[in-house]
């Protein structure tokens, strides 16, 4: 059994519940295919740093991120009135590139796969 600090237990739970009002309760159309992946927390609580990804593609980033700004104040007020801690973070939204990136380099070996098998000699 792992063993998890109160602020990593703390930063999922944020993750979760943000997950669900975005989800359910955010309207604004532009933050419609945003996924959460991770949540950082501070030691004192005072600010989360919330990794999200999206599935509307690298063009709508910059109007993802604005959405998400927009409802930020929204989305704590929500945050507060679900979870409950001494104090509520700060929310900063940053776009995690990882999956992206993963992607990629499946793509990449998958690649160097298939030209390894067209090289070899068949028997």
């Amino acid at each position: 059994m792992k063993n998890y600090s109160r602020s990593s237990r703390v930063a999922e739970q944020i993750r979760r519940e943000l997950a669900e009002l975005i989800q359910l309760e955010l309207k604004d159309p532009r933050v419609s295919l945003v996924t959460l992946t991770d949540v950082e927390v501070t030691a004192d609580y005072t600010h989360a740093n919330v990794f999200y990804t999206s599935l509307a593609g690298a063009d709508h980033l910059a109007e993802i991120a604005q959405g998400l700004t927009r409802a930020s104040s929204f989305l704590r007020r929500e945050l507060g009135k679900r979870i409950s801690i001494h104090h509520l973070p700060e929310l900063h939204f940053l776009y995690d590139s990882s999956v992206e990136r993963g992607t990629y380099l499946s793509q990449l070996i998958d690649q160097a796969v298939h030209s390894s098998d067209a090289k070899e000699p068949k028997e």
